[in-house]
C-alpha cells in the first residue's frame, strides 16, 4: 500500500512515531510523500533519506537525548544563566546537536540538501516569525531567492524543532540578503494534515500521525521566570494535542497516547522510551486493521456534496 505520511510535532515524544513505522512496514506501506513538524520533523527526513524502522529505533536508542540541549558555560549558574541565555541568544538553549547529528545520518545515505531528494518526496514545516508567515521547505524557498540545492535538510529540520524560548531561534540569512528568525514550525501548524490534499480524489491516503494526552500537565509551583518560559510552552504544545480533530481528519489519522510523558520531557528512562515505542507500535496496528481505502474516499465524496 502506498501512502502519504504527515508527522505530528512533539517533542521527545517522536521516539513512538519508530514503533509506529515498524507497524506499517509490517502490513508493507510503501512511503510516497512525507511531511513533518519539529520531533516529525526529523522522522519525515529519515524516512524520505531512505532508513527503516529498525535503523531508526537503533539510533533513538544510541542518541543522547541530553545533549539535545545545548548547555553553555553559562548554565552553571543556576536561573540567572539561563536568564542571561534568554536575553542574549533569545533562548535557553542551543540547537545545534539535532542538525549535526542528522547531517551526518543523511549524508550515510549520500543526502545533504532537498536537491538530493525526488520532488515533493519530503516538506518541513517551520514558522519565519521575522515576517509572520508560515515556512514550508523546500515549497517557499523562492520567497529567500533560494533553490532546493541551497539549503540543507538538517538545517531545515533544525528550524522546525526550534522551541520557542526553549531553544534560541535560527538566524537565516538568504541569498537575497534578508535575515530571519525561525522557530518551531508548531506555533503555526504542529500538525500538517493538510499538506498533501488536494481539489480531486487522492492517489494514496495520507496518513497523519498524532499524539493524545488526556489532560494538560503543568507545575503547580511557578518559582522562577525559568519556570514560568517552561510551563507555558509545556501547556502550549500539550493544547495541540487536545485540540479537536474533526471528521474528515480523525478517520485518517493514528492516535498515539503518550501518558504523561511532554514534548519537554528530555531525560527518559529506558522504561519510558519503550513505553512510547510500543504505544506507537499497538496505535498504528489498530489503525490498519480497520482501515478502508474506498470508505474514506466515499466519505470524503460525501462531505463535499
Amino acid at each position: 500500500m502506498k501512502v502519504d505520511a504527515v508527522f505530528e510535532g512533539g517533542g521527545i515524544r517522536g521516539i513512538a512515531f519508530a514503533g509506529a513505522i515498524q507497524a506499517m512496514e509490517e502490513e508493507g506501506v510503501e512511503w510516497q510523500r512525507l511531511a513533518g513538524t519539529s520531533a516529525g520533523a526529523v522522522t519525515a527526513a529519515l524516512l524520505a533519506g531512505g532508513y527503516k524502522s529498525h535503523e531508526i529505533r537503533k539510533l533513538l536508542q544510541e542518541l543522547d537525548f541530553s545533549k539535545l540541549l545545548g548547555r553553555t558555560i553559562l548554565h552553571r549558574v543556576p536561573v540567572i544563566g539561563s536568564l542571561l541565555e534568554l536575553f542574549i541568544h533569545l533562548g535557553f538553549y542551543k540547537n545545534n546537536y539535532l542538525g549535526e547529528w542528522l547531517d551526518v545520518l543523511l549524508a550515510e545515505k549520500g543526502i545533504q540538501t532537498f536537491a538530493d531528494l525526488p520532488k515533493e518526496k519530503l516538506k518541513i514545516i517551520a514558522s519565519d516569525i521575522s515576517n509572520g508567515q508560515m515556512l514550508i521547505l523546500p515549497d517557499d524557498l523562492d520567497r529567500y531567492g533560494m533553490l532546493p540545492g541551497d539549503v540543507k535538510i538538517s538545517t531545515a529540520v533544525t528550524m522546525s524543532a526550534s522551541m520557542p524560548f526553549f531553544f534560541r531561534p535560527v538566524i537565516w540569512k538568504a541569498k537575497n540578503g534578508r535575515k530571519s528568525y525561525i522557530l518551531d514550525g508548531g506555533l503555526l501548524s504542529n500538525f500538517p494534515i493538510w499538506i498533501f490534499d488536494t481539489d480531486g480524489e487522492p492517489r494514496f491516503p495520507t496518513f497523519g500521525f498524532h499524539f493524545v494526552k488526556d489532560q494538560i500537565d503543568a507545575d503547580a509551583v511557578i518559582p522562577t521566570p525559568v519556570h514560568l518560559f517552561v510551563n507555558i510552552f509545556k501547556t502550549m504544545f500539550q493544547a495541540h494535542d487536545l485540540r479537536h480533530l474533526n471528521e474528515g481528519t480523525r478517520e485518517r489519522t493514528i492516535q498515539i497516547p503518550t501518558g504523561d510523558i511532554t514534548a519537554t520531557d528530555f531525560e527518559l528512562s529506558d522504561d519510558e522510551i519503550e513505553y512510547l515505542y510500543q504505544s506507537g507500535y499497538s496505535s498504528a496496528k489498530k489503525f490498519l486493521a480497520n482501515w478502508d481505502f474506498e470508505a474514506h474516499k466515499a466519505n470524503r465524496r460525501e462531505r463535499k456534496n
